[in-house]
């Protein structure tokens, strides 16, 4: 069959495009779509082999759109790390860290949210499921374990 034929010389076509360790991905992938559209299989010999090959150069442009679309985010984010304020060393603040995971598991949760993720109460409640009113009545009682927990007189923010 022209499709077993063609394998080694679609193989050899996609490696000098993408290197050997992508192309036998690729190259599964062309045999996929081809079994899909078998069909449309031309009858003439040569003729199949460039249907081959034209599929096989579709899966290659697909295949690095898809990668310029992920240099595309790696570089998004990149820049968004430059430009986030350095986290802090590992041990700076493991006292807070140690108190807000003493909290019950719903106030902690509050907690992250609005001071780690910079959430308002009323977008942390929304997110949580739960009446903005109620969010803030959790969130005073947080501070106030807080407070308690590291002996500070310091209100949080």
């Amino acid at each position: 069959m022209a499709l077993e034929s063609a394998a080694s010389d679609l193989l050899a076509y996609l490696e000098w495009r993408v290197g050997a360790d992508d192309a036998p991905d690729l190259l599964g992938e062309t045999m996929v779509v081809a079994w899909r559209r078998v069909k449309e299989l031309p009858k003439d010999a040569e003729r199949a082999r460039m249907w081959l090959f034209g599929i096989a150069r579709g899966t290659l442009l697909n295949h690095q759109r898809g990668q310029r679309r992920r240099w595309a985010l790696a570089d998004r984010i990149r820049l968004q790390v430059c430009e986030s304020p350095t986290a802090p060393a590992a041990d700076e603040g493991a006292e807070v860290r140690d108190a807000i995971d003493r909290l019950d598991p719903d106030l902690a949760e509050l907690v992250r949210l609005v001071h780690w993720e910079r959430l308002s109460i009323a977008d942390a409640a929304e997110l949580l499921g739960i009446p903005a009113s109620t969010a803030r009545g959790r969130y005073q009682r947080a501070k106030e374990e807080l407070r308690a927990a590291l002996r500070v007189g310091a209100p949080l923010a």
